[in-house]
């Protein structure tokens, strides 16, 4: 390890006897005077900080990580996660993402602050570290409404522990656990689906807002309530830092030209292109901390912890002012931590190659493209774990998981102006005994000491001028201004509350579709009057053109599903979507014909014309020259004489998707692929490269981009070329 580190510097030839020298000193090196800074989020900055404290086996031996190492450790966390509980929350409060808080929490923990504070001798502690595990990790099941759990959490655990629950700690569990139950001060918020921690979290916070539920708490709310709850559990107070207290989400956008919201949807989509880039969409400006940029000056290490690349890393380098703060450092050691292996709808397809994952470069290049003035001056090593002693049975076991190691290629690295460095920072005994491959928090502490020994030993008795401040940097302004999530779904609510469901839980499979897909529009909803389901036997669609069991009435203007769907939830989700994507169009024909030309001309052809109703008439999304072009895009010819008349003309065994059903499809199939799978057939050739069409291939090729580019624009509101602003905030 200390070899490969000190011969990434040229100016530093590191012979064996060097290392031998040196390797027990770099072991011993005290790094207690240091400050070091962490930043990500998710499982990968908790284990490396602390161990990750979700796993059963964590209270036997939580005196692991950078926390050990570093007594002035201070983490900078993501706040943009929007899945499963953390999810819920935001539905119904303006708040930032509180999950990952919540594991820091754990992770941070001392045990010996634990018995500083309680008075209490190591059994107890034993004891007590497990009964808080318990509590703050554990999961209602989805439907429960157990309010005496959730005013009680002692309750969720073992009655054998619940005695070692310091009284101090029980008064303020039950506290904060009633504080959202219906006897309490707060909200009530049905347990069901939510991780206990995550209440007894936000609970705090609110508390510390005085119970203000009509904005976002602000910063100092937020440090109170994550300092009282760490305090009490025996974590570090001040030191635990939200990244920014503006609640905020995350946008995508894809190679393909497909823009969309959420954190928690970049690993369920399955795109089939990788991730152009990332940026975020704040409620307001995203102010960051002081005592953020501060800690950042003052650090002697900085690291990117492990984690998921565009959902946890980027994020948060992207917020006003960190970036430059790590730049204007330039004596500090500075490491980017590489993940093991590739993740699927982030890092499971590169831009150069997308049949296959990312390697170690592609994830710098990553910084290079999202983060403002690119990846310079942000980290001097990229740490990389050295996979190549892993038995192959290992390898091809995680091969049929999906799961792909991220190599390390070394001269690309290099190119990019980063040392590279291999070590073993993962537990071989884990390996041995589970077959599994994780983040030792044990030897990652130990490859960031080695680092910052070998650092420092490079730059005695030489000045370091350091890294010059990219061009560019912090120079494009936070995009803000969007809609707390609460807001959103609470309108999404209302106006559906007023549709018409048969059966009535039908609402509620459509308040999902909103919840996943959030560039729906509010007006989206204002074409349909309800939603019904049609039995088999009174199903007439016509099933000439698809085989699609959802569509839209325009008579009655009702979106109609096939009694079939009740039985696939999934595939009711996907017919819904479709069906109310047409419903955009509303009535926009007046009249819809099949003509076969007379004539030996017309053998084999038929011609589909469609005549449009006046404008004021068709009770439709789009204006009139947005039709006009969407069905110019659907294949349909304007008649030159005939103005509000489109044809298309087919040879007889032609396929063709009239533009109403097109819509429908793209309109799924934009939110969520895998909802509107024709479409991928029918968007295939957006895989091929360009310069390799032949001309008919290449107008078609246009003509799908083009497709999406009005779904991006016109249908979702993105501005022309969003998805260009690389680094955008």
């Amino acid at each position: 390890m200390l070899e490969a580190v000190l011969n990434s510097d040229p100016t530093l030839a590191a012979t064996s006897s060097v290392v031998r020298g040196l390797a027990e000193e770099a072991r011993a090196y005290d790094c207690s005077t240091a400050r070091a800074v962490v930043f990500g989020g998710g499982t990968g900055l908790s284990t490396v900080v602390g161990g990750n404290a979700q796993l059963d086996d964590w209270p036997n031996n939580p005196n692991v990580g950078l926390k050990q190492l570093f007594p002035r450790l201070d983490v900078v966390v993501c706040t943009t996660d929007d899945g499963r509980s953390t999810g819920k929350l935001l539905k119904q409060f303006p708040m930032i993402g509180i999950g990952d808080l919540r594991k820091m929490c754990l992770s941070m923990i001392h045990p010996e602050r634990l018995e500083r504070l309680y008075g209490i001798d190591r059994r107890r502690r034993r004891m007590l570290l497990r009964l808080i595990h318990g509590i703050f990790n554990h999961r209602f099941p989805e439907g429960s409404v157990n309010y005496r759990q959730m005013a009680d959490p002692l309750l969720v655990v073992p009655e054998s522990l619940r005695g070692a629950c310091p009284r101090p700690l029980a008064l303020l569990l039950r506290q904060l656990g009633t504080f959202m139950t219906p006897r309490g001060d707060g909200p009530t918020v049905p347990p069901g689906g939510h991780c206990l921690g995550n209440i007894l979290l936000a609970a705090a916070v609110f508390i510390e807002t005085g119970c203000r539920f009509d904005r976002p708490p602000a910063m100092a709310s937020l440090r109170a309530g994550i300092d009282r709850v760490a305090r009490a559990i025996g974590s570090q107070p001040g030191r635990i830092h939200p990244a920014t207290a503006v609640p905020g989400q995350l946008v995508f956008h894809y190679a393909n030209g497909v823009t969309v919201h959420g954190q928690s949807k970049s690993s369920t989509a399955r795109r089939g292109f990788p991730v152009e880039t990332v940026y975020a969409e704040f409620h307001a400006f995203p102010a960051v901390p002081a005592e953020i940029i501060n800690a950042v000056r003052g650090a002697g290490v900085i690291v990117l912890a492990p984690g998921s690349l565009f959902t946890s890393s980027i994020p948060v380098l992207q917020l006003p002012g960190i970036a430059r703060a790590i730049r204007d450092n330039r004596s500090a050691l500075k490491i980017l931590a590489a993940n093991f292996w590739v993740e699927e709808g982030e890092t499971d397809m590169t831009r150069t190659d997308r049949r296959r994952g990312f390697r170690v470069s592609e994830l710098v290049d990553a910084y290079d493209r999202n983060v403002p003035g690119g990846r310079a001056g942000l980290f001097d090593y990229v740490l990389s774990a050295n996979l190549e002693h892993i038995p192959g049975s290992i390898l091809r076991n995680y091969a049929l998981e999906g799961k792909r190691p991220i190599y390390l290629d070394r001269r690309h690295v290099e190119a990019a102006g980063a040392h590279p460095v291999e070590a073993t920072i993962f537990s071989v005994e884990h390996l041995k005994d589970a077959g599994v491959i994780q983040h030792d928090p044990k030897k990652f502490t130990l490859a960031v000491r080695t680092l910052l020994f070998a650092n420092r030993h490079r730059r005695a008795g030489r000045k370091t001028s350091g890294v010059a401040r990219a061009p560019g940097d912090n120079t494009r302004r936070p995009h803000r201004g969007k809609q707390l999530l609460c807001d959103y779904w609470s309108s999404f609510s209302r106006s559906l509350a007023r549709k018409d469901f048969r059966p009535a839980h039908l609402r509620g499979s459509m308040l999902d579709l909103v919840w996943e897909n959030r560039d729906m529009h509010l007006d989206h909803l204002n074409f349909f009057t309800g939603v019904r389901i049609v039995p088999a036997a009174q199903w007439n669609r016509s099933i000439e053109w698809d085989n699609v069991l959802g569509y839209y009435d325009p008579i009655d203007r009702y979106v109609k599903l096939h009694r079939q769907l009740l039985d696939d939830p999934e595939r009711l989700k996907g017919n819904m979507l479709i069906a109310l994507g047409e419903s955009l169009l509303g009535r926009y024909i007046e009249k819809r014909s099949w003509i076969t030309p007379a004539g030996p001309d017309g053998w084999g052809s038929r011609c589909f014309e469609i005549r449009l109703r006046p404008p004021g008439a068709r009770d439709c999304f789009l204006t009139p020259e947005q039709l006009h072009d969407y069905l110019v895009l659907a294949r349909m010819v304007p008649h030159p004489a005939d103005a509000g008349t489109y044809r298309i003309t087919l040879n007889h065994n032609d396929g063709f998707l009239p533009p109403g059903l097109l819509f429908g499809l793209m309109y799924a199939w934009y939110l969520e692929n895998s909802y509107g799978p024709i479409m991928e057939i029918e968007m295939s050739i957006l895989h091929l490269q360009e310069d390799m069409l032949i001309p008919h291939q290449e107008q078609e090729y246009r003509r799908q981009k083009a497709l999406i580019d009005f779904f991006r624009e016109q249908v979702f509101g993105y501005p022309h070329k969003t998805a260009h602003r690389a680094g955008a905030v």
